[in-house]
């Protein structure tokens, strides 16, 4: 436990992982929805501009990685489709070639 706490730590930084100690803290408390005990964000001043920042920054990745992905999903749905026509266009000119073949045997 303490290794994986340590590469938390590592990973998220201090300002990091008091974010998730204070989201964990908040939400044991979500209880006491009147109470005036709220999260740093809707305390206001350096901190909850610098969690609003993060959430912003947070939000913009996700976003970026989604569309990402939407992009390669496209993209391979192109690749499979073009390679679908190709394969159909030789059904195509098979089935061509077969009744061409035919024509040709009744003539005969």
């Amino acid at each position: 436990m303490a290794v994986t706490a340590s590469a938390v730590r590592m990973r998220l930084g201090v300002w990091g992982v008091r974010a998730m100690q204070a989201r964990n803290f908040n939400s044991e408390r979500s209880g006491n929805v009147g109470s005036s005990a709220g999260s740093v964000r809707e305390a206001g001043g350096a901190f909850g501009k610098r969690e609003q920042a993060e959430e912003e920054r947070y939000f913009r990745a996700r976003t970026k990685e989604q569309l990402a992905a939407l992009k390669k999903h496209h993209e391979d749905e192109i690749i499979h489709h073009k390679k679908e026509m190709e394969r159909l266009q030789k059904e195509i000119e098979r089935h061509k070639q077969a009744i061409n073949k035919l024509k040709q045997n009744h003539e005969d």
